[in-house]
């Protein structure tokens, strides 16, 4: 009978390690991705998501707080990326250079993508979960399809700065719930290193430029127990300490879930 509970315990012993050991391995994440620009091609794997021929989430949306990132200047060119890429949000709005050499359906182009989502699958060191659209970009012409067929893949990818067309600036969008006391922003297409690190708010009169806390993916907040009063400058200062002012970019009349546009942009 001891004998019989002890080749029990052995065979549920061996299932639980199997169970455990069962699966890929977890890879550790890679350092962070810096603005910090070359020629140099990094390695990743890379996956999709979402429609085949979509911009990503079924929301056309993400991690990063974005909407409608179908439409221009993204385009549907957005991934998601992991730890070292999407930096808890401070590397939203980051751009890469990204290509495959294999398999045989791969054009080894380099194609742009924006950092628009995050992903936790520790598959590699370097993660980009594309939208179906840019992870067939890669593809040869005509072979997308068959592409986004292999899953998964070993790609290539650099950071590169963020240029957008002539009339797309800097904009703000201010979010649901935004009143005098708790103001919330959205900032997105910034060229240059794409990403914020910093937002501070100015008040029309003031020349104190008060600190916002990130709140999460894009959008940054500032609580007060003094009303604030617009119109409201921003400035943004992106990775590499580039500071760019939108002056009284948030009107005096402002509303939440607006959209305001700046005449700003990095060269």
């Amino acid at each position: 009978m001891a004998s019989s509970c002890l080749l029990l315990a052995c065979v549920v012993a061996a299932v639980m390690v199997s169970a455990v050991s069962c699966g890929p391995p977890k890879v550790p994440p890679g350092p962070n991705i810096t603005a910090a620009y070359g020629k140099q091609w990094l390695e990743a794997r890379g996956t999709w998501y979402g429609k085949p021929k979509g911009a990503g989430p079924n929301d056309n949306g993400g991690a990063c707080g974005y909407k409608d990132v179908d439409k221009a200047p993204f385009l549907g060119m957005n991934s998601c990326g992991n730890d070292p890429i999407f930096k808890d949000g401070k590397g939203c709005g980051s751009c890469f250079e990204v290509k495959c050499s294999k398999p045989e359906a791969c054009s080894d182009k380099p194609v742009i993508i924006h950092i628009t989502d995050m992903n936790t699958e520790p598959i590699a060191a370097y993660h980009f979960d594309l939208s179906g659209h840019a992870f067939g970009a890669m593809a040869k012409e005509g072979k997308d399809e068959e592409l986004r067929k292999a899953g998964i893949i070993d790609m290539q990818f650099r950071r590169v700065r963020c240029k957008y067309p002539g009339e797309t600036k800097v904009t703000f969008h201010v979010e649901k719930g935004s009143n005098p006391n708790y103001f919330a922003v959205l900032v997105k297409y910034v060229g240059g290193d794409g990403d914020v690190v910093k937002v501070e708010l100015k008040e029309k009169g003031s020349e104190e430029w008060k600190p916002l806390n990130e709140s999460w993916g894009a959008i940054w907040r500032i609580d007060t127990p003094k009303p604030l009063k617009g119109p409201f400058s921003l400035r943004v200062t992106t990775e590499s300490d580039q500071k760019l002012v939108a002056n009284d970019v948030i009107p005096d009349n402002w509303k939440a879930d607006a959209l305001y546009k700046s005449e700003i942009q990095v060269d």
